[in-house]
């Protein structure tokens, strides 16, 4: 160093000015520790991805990939797994192609189970770099995955793990995933036992599933009807707004898997109108201004859709 710079740089006397200096020279030399340093989560600013979150040293979040482009910013963001928690399939032969270990952990929009939560937290810890969680649109199921993961490898406390699904857009009205992440409890491992293999692309949801899931929502919100659309104070949860939330996510997962490629184009089309009816009858509940007339008038034209298709195609 020039005299000059010497002369005009005073050197601490107390221990503590030592170690800042200390401390910045690692950071110089070690950029890992410098990013410890950084105040997670933070928004990214992404060309092929949405809702892209750098959530904590190692996990990030955000949208499906759905390019090779969108996979090449990934592994120019260092990520190494991408984890799915979406119920469509993994586009593997992309990722490979930019190096990226596939995980394929499908959730549903009404929580996520201890199995899952185990298999998050092992995913995370089995990375070899950075680790990427994704839903579709990276908004609800993505997010809150990624919380978990972060809840149980990153030091997370569940007040923060709450916020950052706030941050990230996800919807309040989607109460299991707030509750799977508020109520989070890390899982407990059997002593000498062994983590199953996971998957690159998960066994996913037959029709059955999704019709089984459909109408125990479609029963609850007979039983609402019923009761003039009032939520039951007793089970927040379980109100008529998030029961309609939730056909309308079946199916829209529903039209996302292979089931309806295998069949003819006029069964998609009946499950393209129900999904339709779904979302204007979930806008119509969850409306303040709505009468019971107008929510009876909804849920009548999304049962009949809805019964007109299980009578056209359940063979």
């Amino acid at each position: 160093m020039p005299s000059s710079c010497i002369n005009q740089f005073t050197l601490p006397k107390h221990p503590r000015g030592w170690a800042a200096i200390c401390w910045l020279i690692f950071c110089a030399w070690n950029p890992i520790a410098a990013q410890s340093t950084t105040a997670f989560p933070l928004p990214l600013k992404t060309v092929h991805l949405h809702n892209t979150f750098h959530a904590a040293t190692n996990i990030y979040s955000g949208s499906s990939p759905d390019s090779d482009a969108a996979f090449q910013e990934l592994a120019s963001l260092g990520v190494t797994t991408v984890v799915s928690v979406d119920g469509g399939k993994p586009d593997l032969m992309s990722a490979k192609k930019c190096g990226l270990r596939y995980i394929h952990l499908p959730i549903g929009y009404d929580g996520i189970s201890s199995n899952r939560v185990a298999e998050l937290i092992q995913a995370t810890r089995s990375a070899s770099g950075p680790l990427y969680v994704h839903c579709h649109h990276g908004k609800h199921r993505g997010p809150a995955a990624a919380a978990i993961a972060c809840l149980g490898t990153a030091g997370w406390t569940p007040d923060q793990a709450v916020a950052f699904m706030r941050q990230a857009g996800t919807s309040t009205e989607y109460v299991g995933l707030y509750q799977s992440v508020g109520q989070f409890q890390a899982p407990r491992l059997a002593p000498h036992s062994k983590p199953r293999p996971l998957p690159e692309v998960a066994t996913t949801s037959t029709l059955v599933d999704f019709m089984v899931a459909i109408d125990e929502r479609f029963d609850r919100l007979k039983s609402a009807q019923k009761n003039q659309w009032k939520a039951d104070p007793k089970h927040p949860g379980d109100s008529p707004a998030q029961n309609a939330l939730l056909v309308w996510e079946q199916l829209r997962e529903l039209l996302r898997s292979d089931d309806p490629k295998q069949r003819a184009p006029e069964y998609r089309q009946s499950l393209e109108c129900a999904e339709s009816l779904a979302q204007v009858f979930h806008g119509i509940v969850r409306s303040e201004g709505s009468t019971t007339a107008n929510m009876d008038e909804s849920f009548q034209r999304l049962s009949r859709s809805c019964n007109a298709c299980h009578k056209a195609h359940r063979n």
